[in-house]
């Protein structure tokens, strides 16, 4: 496939929700225990996502089988099968993506984001910003500061971006799948252990303390303003549901203080799906497990159906 060249996506482009139930990228929450994220795309659909966006079915792609044991030759779980899922996961997304469709994919963890990134980088340079409550940027060359590397789901940034294993970072020989300067991080509650490696790039942070003071749609406007002035074709938008305040997303990995509430989430969607450099988005973390009654599932589905209002076509 080639590098650019590509037609802008046309107006109008009509949602196509994709599922990638990959856990891959997890540690178990307990011995034996598989993380219960793969559940994420149905419970969302149970409550009518697809309908209530007007969305195209683009189905699933289905993930190997998760193991709980480190692969000695990538220095995390299930590194020797995520190469081949993620390109699966491509493979998929080029598809919608070469009929203008703008992809929503619920995984699964958010090792699902070198799929994504890989289909964009086949196309040309394209961005990335990344909705998250921590930086994910763990990597070798920090494990000293910030612990071992192990799991994907906490150092995604960091391979998409090029530091790791090089199985991992250099799919298809087209290492990195996002140039730092093409980055835009939004959500974070802090840089403990990494401030001065991060700091020393050029990608673009808005923490959860800055979005707060500026406002949702601010930081929408400057994350936009910022990749329109790097020239990318377009961006993707990964969203980690552990952005969110535990007080009103308890159903994550790892919660922590600080985070946002619904209102602001859906208020930076809404600004961001707005763009035309738009141009696809996924959605992780989320524990359906830990949502026994299963109000957070639609809470969660509320925000995001508000937040592509930009795109939706509900019936």
């Amino acid at each position: 496939m080639d590098d650019g060249g590509r037609a802008p996506p046309p107006a109008n482009r009509a949602i196509a929700v994709l599922d990638a139930p990959s856990v891959l990228g997890l540690r178990p929450p307990a011995p034996g225990k598989v993380p219960g994220c793969w559940r994420l795309p149905g419970a969302l659909r149970r409550h009518g996502l697809v309908e209530r966006l007007g969305a195209a079915d683009a189905g699933r792609v289905e993930p190997p089988p998760y193991r709980p044991e480190i692969d000695p030759a990538t220095g995390v779980r299930n590194g020797d099968t995520m190469p081949g899922y993620s390109v699966a996961l491509a493979d998929r997304l080029q598809r919608l993506l070469d009929t203008g469709a703008f992809p929503l994919v619920l995984g699964g963890d958010c090792s699902i984001l070198l799929g994504g990134m890989l289909a964009l980088r086949r196309r040309g340079r394209y961005g990335l910003v990344s909705v998250d409550g921590g930086l994910d940027f763990r990597h070798p060359g920090n494990a000293h500061l910030v612990g071992p590397v192990g799991s994907v789901a906490g150092e995604d940034l960091a391979v998409v971006t090029g530091r790791g294993a090089e199985r991992l970072t250099d799919l298809e020989g087209r290492r990195p799948l996002v140039r730092d300067a093409d980055v835009v991080a939004v959500g974070h509650r802090g840089l403990e252990g990494i401030a001065e490696e991060v700091l020393q790039t050029p990608m673009t942070l808005f923490d959860a303390a800055e979005l707060r003071r500026l406002g949702a749609e601010e930081v929408a406007g400057r994350a936009l303003a910022t990749l329109a002035g790097r020239g990318v074709e377009g961006f993707w938008i990964h969203l980690d549901a552990d952005v969110l305040d535990p007080g009103i997303m308890p159903a994550v990995d790892t919660p922590e203080p600080g985070g946002l509430s619904w209102e602001e989430l859906a208020a930076l969607l809404r600004a961001l799906t707005a763009a035309e450099l738009a141009t696809g988005m996924q959605l992780t973390i989320f524990d359906p497990e830990l949502d026994a009654d299963g109000h957070l599932a639609a809470e969660l589905t509320a925000t995001i159906v508000a937040g592509l209002a930009p795109l939706a076509t509900p019936a």
